[in-house]
Formats: structure tokens, C-alpha cells, sequence
């Protein structure tokens, strides 16, 4: 592996975000998901959960999108549930609060969530929205303010808008470097992990070691 190569690896496991994450429930159009797994790779996230509770789809039978999503499937992990109760069980192990967006009348706005807290963010069906059992799982709900005439986005824009806002967030908190809360010794694992990722896919099976260090 050229060091270059290392070195971006290295950096991207680094500045991993442990405490955000997406669920994302009942989405028909695996494009959808390709397109946020992009939006996670580039804001930090390592994992994502699809819970599945309302349509035929399986985990054999789910394939994830398009080619261009294929380099950011590589380093997102994906976590796919058909039982809702076990899959917010869970996420709730490892974040301690969930956010729908959902249009209701205690939902707030965007800009006024702190998005810096461990968080795991709910995004439902492109036509349906978010199911009553997913809702029920929720601590909150937000909306993405809009002053055109059109007064929704595309699940995958949606979500890219709320993730580059989380980022922004954590940005200004130094999250991505002397700040990140999640313990260096978790990044150093992850690192691992996907440099072996990297050495298997050349043909390597070794195991390597990097040591992470700012």
C-alpha cells in the first residue's frame, strides 16, 4: 500500500465521529441509501443502521446502490434490521439520543438541535415518512427550514443537509482532531480493521498495525 494511501486511511479513521450515527427506516430505493452512505463517510460516520418492518426486502436481497457509493460502502459499516425493537435496543447501547425528522407540533428546527451530542439520527420511507412504531423510539423530532414553494427534499439530501450541519457543529467544537469524544483506543481499532480491509482486498491476508497518533 503506498503511503500516501496509509496516510488518508489513518486520517479518516482518526477523525471518526463515534457518537453519530443514521437509521434509516423502510427506504425503497437502494440508490438512496449508496447516496447517504456518501454523505456519512464524508462527515465522519463509521455506521449506519436500514431497519426493515414494513416491505418484503431482506437483508440477501437489499443491495446497495450505485457504483459510486461503492468506495464509501468499503468504510461505512451497514447494520440491517427486520425487528424494530431490537434495532433501537441496539443503538441505544452506543447513543444516547434519537431524532426523527418528522413535522409535528413540537418539532424544531434544525439550527436548533445540538448536533455535537450522541446522537443517532431517524430518517423514514421517500413517500411514506417515518412509521408510528419507528416514532415511537423517538426523543424528538426536527425539520429542515425551507422558504421556497417546495416543502420537502429528497430522503438523501435530507439527510446530507442534516449531516453538513452536524458537521459544522463539531467543527467549530474541534471534534475532528483534540476534541473527538470517542477514546483513541476505539479509532486505533477501527484503523486496524480497516487497513486489513485494505491488505485483503490486494491479496494480503496479513494483519497490520498502524499506530494512530494526532
Amino acid at each position: 500500500m503506498k503511503e500516501e494511501r496509509k496516510n488518508k486511511i489513518e486520517q479518516t479513521a482518526l477523525r471518526r465521529q463515534g457518537n453519530l450515527t443514521v437509521i434509516l427506516e423502510n427506504i425503497d430505493d437502494p440508490h438512496n441509501v449508496g447516496a447517504v452512505l456518501r454523505s456519512c463517510d464524508a462527515v465522519g460516520i463509521h455506521e449506519i443502521y436500514l431497519l426493515f418492518t414494513e416491505n418484503s426486502l431482506g437483508q440477501e436481497e437489499f443491495t446497495i446502490g450505485k457504483r459510486t457509493s461503492a468506495g464509501a460502502r468499503k468504510w461505512v459499516d451497514v447494520h440491517i434490521f427486520m425487528d424494530a425493537e431490537i434495532c433501537f435496543r441496539e443503538v441505544r447501547s452506543k447513543y444516547k439520543k434519537v431524532l426523527s425528522t418528522h413535522l409535528s407540533e413540537d418539532s424544531v428546527s434544525l439550527h436548533q438541535l445540538d448536533l455535537t451530542d450522541s446522537l443517532a439520527l431517524l430518517f423514514g420511507n421517500e413517500k411514506k415518512g417515518l412509521s408510528d412504531l419507528a416514532l415511537s423510539h423517538s426523543d424528538g423530532n426536527f425539520l429542515i427550514p425551507m422558504l421556497g414553494m417546495s416543502q420537502s427534499l429528497n430522503l438523501s439530501v435530507a439527510c446530507a443537509v442534516t449531516l453538513f450541519e452536524a458537521q459544522r457543529q463539531r467543527l467549530e467544537k474541534g471534534m475532528y482532531s483534540e476534541n473527538n469524544c470517542w477514546p483513541l483506543e476505539n479509532r486505533q481499532e477501527l484503523l486496524d480493521d480497516y487497513l486489513n480491509r485494505k491488505h485483503k482486498e490486494y491479496g494480503d491476508g496479513r494483519n497490520h498495525t498502524y499506530k494512530l497518533e494526532y
